[in-house]
């Protein structure tokens, strides 16, 4: 989706917040390599421009619907193996990171410079897609250097990541309108992107599934009713 139409689809349903998370692809496998050939992938040349397009949409958002738009992107780590690849969001960080780090200075890189390191769809995410294991194979020696695991990432919750004690996150991982239907982080702070990084840092933020009959399935829906008993629910990237 272009990102005036990703903007005006949840500008127009009354979200808070949203991060821009476009992919970021390391270049020395051939995963990676095709990624940026097919231009499938941010690239250090034009980083620069993506912000300042991120930077005037932004602009919009919040004139228009007062949606406040974050900066970020994630680093894709794509291998033929599923144990060997890793996904990890950098939120609310505007600076390029190389990404060709690896996970542990990936992570200290984007927490230096402002962002919140994140582990995206760490364990299967229930759909017969690429699969990201790497990260959730080594959580334990990297528990600490993450500030939130996603706990779901469209309309599945990770019951994984959900009983693990370690700081979580939900995510729509949007690339469609459909998948707006889907879980999203619930904060109750200040509209302001200082407040909101604090807030998910602070694990103050509870989760609630998101449902538009106009870009999903009913079955989607009905779907998502039998995962809402969940601990530490109440009532977007996607905030």
């Amino acid at each position: 989706m272009p990102l005036k139409d990703v903007i005006d689809l949840f500008g127009s349903r009354g979200f808070g917040a949203i991060a821009i998370t476009d992919h970021l692809c390391e270049n020395r496998s051939i995963l990676g390599k095709a990624s940026r050939y097919l231009r499938c992938s941010l690239t250090e040349e034009n980083f620069a421009e993506h912000m300042d397009n991120l930077r005037k949409e932004g602009e919009r958002a919040r004139r228009e619907y007062g949606m406040l738009v974050i900066p970020g992107f994630e680093i894709t780590k794509n291998s033929i193996s599923n144990h060997r690849s890793a996904h990890v969001l950098a939120v609310g960080l505007d600076q390029y990171v190389d990404p060709n780090l690896g996970i542990e200075e990936l992570c200290r890189e984007i927490q230096q410079k402002g962002g919140l390191a994140i582990a995206a769809h760490p364990v299967s995410t229930r759909k017969l897609e690429k699969q990201t294991l790497h990260l959730w194979d080594r959580r334990e020696e990297l528990r600490d250097c993450f500030d939130a695991w996603e706990v779901a990432s469209g309309p599945y919750i990770f019951d994984e990541v959900l009983h693990s004690g370690l700081p979580m996150i939900a995510s729509s991982d949007l690339h469609h309108a459909k998948q707006i239907t889907s879980w999203k982080s619930a904060l109750k702070c200040e509209r302001t992107q200082p407040a909101i990084l604090e807030a998910i840092r602070r694990q103050e933020l509870s989760f609630a599934f998101y449902s538009d009959p106009s870009c999903a399935p009913s079955s989607l829906a009905a779907m998502a009713a039998a995962f809402c008993p969940m601990p530490r629910l109440s009532t977007a990237r996607t905030m």
